[in-house]
C-alpha cells in the first residue's frame, strides 16, 4: 500500500501518454458498440438504421448517468488513495457499487414501461417504430452491464491502471463484433433475429466487459476493496461524488437531449436525415474519443495530486494535455474533410444520404435554434453548418471557464 504511485512521481508527458493511450484505445473500442451495430443494421435497411438513430439518445442518457456517477467515484477514490485514507476508500467503493445498482434499476423500469412511449414521440411509421421499440427495450432492460462495467472500470482507473480497464472494454467490443452478424443474420445455425439481434449482441458484450472488470479488480487492484459489512452511507461522500459527477452527467445528458431534439426537427422533413445524423454523431464520437481519453486520464491524476497536496503537478498536467488535444482534434477534422463518402458508405448510405451527408461531414443552446432556422429556411443541406457555429462558441467558452478555474484553484 505504501509503494510510490506513478501518478505522483512519473514525468508528466510520459504519465499522460502512459495513462491516456490505453484509455484512448478503450474509448475507441467502446464507441464501436454503436458503430458496429449501425454498420450491420444498415444491411437490414434504412428504416432499421433510422430506428437505431432514434434509440441512440436514450443509450447516450444511460451512458451519461453511468459515466457521470463513476467519474465522481473515480475522483474521490484517487484523492483518498493519494491521501492514504483507505477506510474512506472502502466506503467510496461500496457506495459506487450501490449507485451502479440504483442506476440499473431506474433504467430497467423505464425500459419496461416507457420505451414504447418514447418511440411514439418521434415517429408514426409502424416499421421504424417497431424496430426502435424492440431495439431500445432490450438495451434498457438488460443495461446492468453498462452500469456495473463502467463503475468497476473506474475502480481500476482510480489507481492508474488504465491497461486492465482497456482489456475489459476490448473483450466486450470483440464479443459484440462476433455476435452481431450471428444474431442479426442467423449464422451458426441460429435464427435471424434482425434488429433484435443487434441489441442482444450489444448487451452481451457489455456483460462480458462488466464480469471481466469485476474479476480484474478482485485480482489486480490492491487499493480498492469493497466491503459491505459495517457499511454506512455517508451524506458527505454522496455530496462529493455528485459535486464532481453531476456536471458530467448533465454535460453528457445534454448530448442526449441535443440528439433527441435534432431528431425531432429532422424527422418531419426526412427519415433519411435522421438516419444520417445518427451515423454522423457516432462517427464524430469515434474520431474524437482520443481527446476523451486524455480527459479521463486527467481525472485520477488531478485527484491523486490534490490528495497528495502537489498542485504544481496539476498545473503541469494542463500545460501538457491541451496541445495534445488540439492535435488530435485537427487530425479528426482532416479525416472528416478528406474521406466523407467512404465513411458514409460503411453504413450502406443511399444516394440521398450521400447528397445530404457529405456537406455535413466537411453543443445544445446554440446548435438547436441555429439548426432549426437553417433547416426551415435554407434546407437540410445547409442545416449541418449549425454544428460549426455551436462548436466555435463551445470552444471559446471552454477556454474561458478552464482558465478561470485554474486561477481560482492556484
Amino acid at each position: 500500500m505504501e509503494t510510490k504511485n506513478k501518478m505522483g512521481t512519473m514525468a508528466m508527458p510520459k504519465l499522460i501518454i502512459n495513462m491516456s493511450l490505453p484509455l484512448m484505445i478503450s474509448l475507441l473500442v467502446q464507441s464501436l458498440y454503436n458503430i458496429v451495430d449501425s454498420v450491420f443494421v444498415a444491411r437490414i435497411g434504412e428504416d432499421a438504421l433510422t430506428a437505431t438513430s432514434l434509440a441512440f439518445p436514450v443509450q447516450l442518457l444511460m451512458i451519461a448517468v453511468a459515466v457521470g456517477t463513476s467519474v465522481g467515484i473515480n475522483a474521490l477514490l484517487s484523492k483518498s488513495i493519494g491521501a492514504k485514507d483507505y477506510e474512506v476508500t472502502e466506503n467510496i467503493a461500496a457506495t459506487g457499487v450501490i449507485l451502479a445498482g440504483a442506476g440499473t434499476l431506474a433504467f430497467v423500469i423505464l425500459g419496461i414501461f416507457c420505451s414504447g412511449w418514447f418511440v411514439s414521440l418521434f415517429t408514426d411509421e409502424k416499421t421504424i417504430g417497431a424496430f426502435c421499440e424492440e431495439y431500445l427495450s432490450i438495451c434498457m432492460i438488460f443495461c446492468a452491464g453498462t452500469f456495473v462495467g463502467t463503475m468497476f472500470q473506474r475502480f481500476l482507473q482510480s489507481i492508474g491502471d488504465t491497461f486492465d480497464s482497456m482489456v475489459t472494454l476490448i473483450a466486450g467490443a470483440l464479443t459484440n463484433l462476433i455476435l452481431d452478424p450471428i444474431f442479426i443474420f442467423g449464422l451458426a445455425g441460429l435464427p435471424a433475429y434482425g434488429i433484435k439481434g443487434a441489441a442482444m449482441a450489444t448487451v452481451i458484450g457489455q456483460w462480458v466487459a462488466a464480469i471481466l472488470a469485476i474479476i480484474l479488480n478482485k485480482t489486480r487492484n490492491p487499493y480498492v476493496n469493497i466491503r459491505f459489512r459495517g457499511y454506512r452511507p455517508k451524506k458527505s461522500v454522496l455530496k462529493q461524488i455528485y459535486k464532481v459527477g453531476l456536471p458530467t452527467i448533465i454535460t453528457q445528458a445534454i448530448g442526449s437531449v441535443m440528439v433527441t431534439t435534432v431528431n425531432a426537427i429532422l424527422m418531419p422533413f426526412s427519415s433519411t436525415a435522421v438516419a444520417f445524423f445518427g451515423v454522423y454523431y457516432k462517427l464524430q464520437n469515434f474520431l474524437f474519443m482520443p481527446m476523451n481519453g486524455l480527459g479521463q486520464a486527467a481525472i485520477p491524476i488531478v485527484g491523486y495530486n490534490y490528495g497528495a497536496k502537489n498542485k504544481e503537478r496539476v498545473h503541469s498536467l494542463f500545460r501538457t494535455i491541451i496541445p495534445m488535444a488540439a492535435g488530435i482534434a485537427l487530425l479528426a477534422t482532416i479525416i472528416f474533410l478528406v474521406f466523407p463518402e467512404p465513411l458514409l458508405n460503411l453504413f450502406s448510405a443511399s444516394e440521398t444520404m450521400l447528397q445530404m451527408g457529405i456537406p455535413a461531414l466537411r453543443q445544445f443552446v446554440v446548435l438547436v435554434p441555429v439548426l432549426y432556422i437553417l433547416v426551415k429556411y435554407a434546407g437540410i443541406s445547409y442545416g449541418w453548418y449549425a454544428f460549426w457555429v455551436s462548436e466555435v462558441i463551445a470552444v471559446v467558452y471552454a477556454i474561458w471557464a478552464a482558465r478561470k478555474e485554474l486561477r481560482e484553484k492556484a
